[in-house]
């Protein structure tokens, strides 16, 4: 009740304020602790206090009236895609509907030509569009330089890739070790200072502090004053809603994912 409360605050805080302008690097196990403690939740004090100050969040309103949780632990992608692409196409006429939803047993005593489904991109439906299948997101071997391996989720480039076949323009970003950090914050900011764009985000948990391995989530905001970006989460069984320092953020995406780097990308409405 207490989350659900500090949520539509925040929401309502949002869309009123929008018009307003280590020193030695630690052993593992230390690194992680202090990544966590630099991690501050939205659900808190602070964290609505730099939601309020913020110039750079003109994606949230309509990121979390659209959000949901991932079902399963590999859909961290599709669940992303199907928020981000909810929010840019919330009223096109052309929304897919997901009929998988609902079985014929579901069906027996709705009135013919009555159609349940709401329309909208699921976490299901958005796979079908890219190259990627399904079983593969869902751990089907494939072949990666000669060899099977369980390929669950998406890569960054793969993610790419289905969002476009989804039909949304995109700017992909890999942050390899010639990236400079600057420029990451920079495109980042400017994507979230925008009504019309919007940035997702690839990093591996566990160099920003948190439990598991890679995860893809979009950005709502950013606050100067603390030099951190504000990750959606979608696995809020996982970690919540989390403010997380922009050089930590950046760390997580300068991770190697199978064949290349993690790292971000920019979605363009129509």
């Amino acid at each position: 009740m207490q989350m659900t409360k500090r949520l539509g605050y925040a929401v309502l805080l949002s869309c009123s304020l929008l018009g307003q302008g280590f020193a030695e690097e630690a052993a593992p196990a230390q690194a992680a602790a202090l990544s966590a403690t630099a991690l501050v939740p939205f659900a808190s004090d602070e964290g609505l206090a730099r939601l309020a100050r913020s110039t750079a969040r003109a994606d949230f309103p309509a990121l979390a009236n659209q959000f949901e949780a991932q079902s399963n632990a590999a859909f961290c992608g599709p669940t992303t895609a199907a928020i981000v692409l909810n929010t840019i196409r919330a009223k096109s006429p052309e929304l897919p509907r997901d009929r998988t939803r609902l079985s014929t047993q579901d069906l027996q005593y709705v009135p013919g030509g009555f159609d349940l489904t709401v329309p909208r991109y699921t976490q299901e439906n958005v796979i079908s569009k890219g190259r990627k299948t399904r079983a593969q997101v869902l751990g089907e071997p494939v072949l990666v330089n000669g060899k099977p391996i369980n390929d669950f989720g998406y890569q960054t480039r793969q993610l790419d890739e289905m969002l476009r076949a989804n039909g949304v323009s995109t700017q992909l970003v890999i942050v390899d070790d010639a990236k400079p950090e600057a420029e990451i914050r920079a495109d980042l900011v400017q994507s979230l200072a925008d009504h019309d764009r919007y940035a997702i985000v690839t990093y591996k948990r566990s160099a920003v502090g948190q439990t598991g391995g890679g995860h893809i989530s979009p950005l709502g905001a950013f606050d100067a004053a603390s030099d951190s970006f504000l990750v959606l989460d979608v696995n809020p069984a996982s970690a919540g809603w989390v403010w997380m320092p922009a050089a930590l953020l950046i760390k997580g995406m300068r991770t190697f994912d199978t064949v290349e780097n993690r790292g971000y990308i920019l979605l363009r409405a129509p």
